[in-house]
């Protein structure tokens, strides 16, 4: 088994750059181009083949699916929920056989090459055989969020619960300049030269994921550090012995326990709105493609993702400090509190300026408050030797709650025809969370030590 000292720059360094990796999968796949490119081509079909349909005085456009007919953005959000409920059922599995046989690498690596796999293969995405062109999507969602909780499960091994804010943070900026440079170059050679094919952009963030990714292969361990357990008789089954486990462990941990209550329901808001941001601007908003370049929708969907994401670099740097001086539980809540703000702003915009503006709010939270919460958790675990566990619960937990968000938000949308409603459910979450955070800090404001 191969040791590694705990603290090592060289290997922190390689551990923040796999946020560099894959978050052009977040930013390019989940968020900016391929949103944009799913819209405009069920779009233009629907139009095409009288697929465009008026539900509640909106016209929406609908699309075929196994002979069924889904608003197309609906279905969208359903793909998405499904990939998240083959995460939850898989994860537990993986990870408890990781901890046990000191495979969290490999099995990072293999959700790593699935999810690149999958962007790459989007390059033959064909809306008349829409239903094998969402597979693609499907397996690149489960391999994003596969690969993060072995990722994540590496944190406490690496450094010092002092430094997983800092690390956190640095990895969260490493990825969000990271995917802007490569849609800045995706859109220089598709949009202003003119020179790729904008399905390339799928290729090449595939690509970029795997190449990147090779870096924190090489410097990561190939087992863990904590002595190896003797494996259970049945190896299949260890992940779910260690859920139900970790879940009894949680009694003894309240405000670790109440924490993972909270961030299950403020981040289905958090991670349902970065789903979905672009298809909510592209349909709601009230673009003038004749007008100014800013009020286009071609470019200021663009603009607008780029703004959030290079805001988000500061805004993880800036909370991070702030929860140094106020504490983290406190600056969560900050952060869900206008989080709130956001959503009643969304729901009243109609205007390509006001969106502008609320895409600088977003910005600046949506950072922080991810890399605060992976930070927070990972200080508040006791000390384990079976981290992986730990953080598949915190993962299961995300995961069930991503199964749901994008799942009420289609279903809202698909009954009222448009997405306003839709956000205000993303408020009652948000709401929800602010005042389970509350909850949360009453408690360790209490607790002198850890209950045993």
């Amino acid at each position: 088994m191969r040791v590694f000292k705990k603290n090592d720059p060289k290997v922190i360094r390689a551990w923040t750059f796999y946020d560099w990796a894959n978050s052009v999968y977040n930013l390019i796949i989940s968020t900016a181009i391929f949103p944009i490119f799913y819209q405009a081509v069920t779009k233009s079909h629907a139009e095409k083949n009288g697929l465009v349909r008026e539900i509640n005085g909106d016209s929406v456009d609908m699309i075929m699916f196994f002979g069924k007919e889904f608003v197309n953005t609906e279905l969208y959000s359903y793909v998405y929920s499904l990939s998240f409920l083959i995460v939850v059922i898989l994860v537990p599995i993986l990870s408890g056989i990781a901890d046990y046989s000191g495979t969290k690498k490999r099995f990072m690596q293999f959700f790593c090459y699935l999810g690149a796999a999958g962007c790459m293969s989007l390059y033959f995405f064909d809306v008349e055989n829409i239903e094998m062109s969402m597979l693609p999507l499907f397996f690149a969602s489960i391999g994003f969020w596969g690969s993060l909780v072995f990722y994540n499960s590496f944190l406490l091994e690496i450094a010092d619960k002092d430094q997983h804010d800092q690390i956190s943070a640095r990895g969260f900026a490493l990825g969000y300049i990271g995917s802007v440079l490569l849609l800045v170059t995706i859109l220089l050679l598709t949009q202003v030269l003119g020179i790729m094919p904008i399905r390339f952009a799928f290729v090449i963030v595939g690509a970029w994921w795997i190449g990147f990714a090779q870096y924190t292969y090489y410097y990561l361990p190939n087992s863990s550090h904590y002595i190896a357990r003797e494996k259970k008789d049945n190896i299949i089954w260890n992940g779910y012995r260690e859920l139900i486990k970790v879940w009894k462990e949680l009694k003894n941990y309240r405000k670790v326990k109440w924490f993972l209550v909270s961030y299950f329901t403020y981040n289905m808001g958090v991670q349902t709105v970065m789903l979905l941001a672009v298809l909510f601007a592209s349909k709601e908003i009230n673009w003038i493609d004749d007008g100014e370049w800013w009020q286009s929708s071609k470019i200021g969907l663009i603009v607008s993702i780029i703004l959030i994401q290079l805001i988000a670099v500061a805004g993880a740097y800036v909370l991070s400090s702030l929860s140094r001086r106020i504490g983290n539980l406190r600056t969560l809540m900050l952060s869900t509190f206008i989080w709130v703000i956001c959503t009643i702003i969304a729901y009243f915009i109609d205007l390509p300026l006001e969106f502008y503006f609320l895409a600088v709010i977003i910005g600046f939270i949506m950072g922080g408050t991810q890399s605060l919460s992976r930070s927070t958790y990972s200080k508040m675990l006791p000390k384990t030797d079976d981290s992986a566990s730990y953080f598949s619960f915190y993962d299961v937990m995300e995961k069930v709650g991503l199964i749901i968000g994008p799942f009420l938000f289609g279903l809202l949308e698909g009954t009222f025809g448009n997405m306003r409603m839709s956000v205000l459910m993303m408020m009652v979450f948000f709401i929800v969370g602010f005042l389970l955070l509350n909850y949360t800090r009453i408690i360790e404001n209490k607790t002198v030590a850890p209950q045993n």
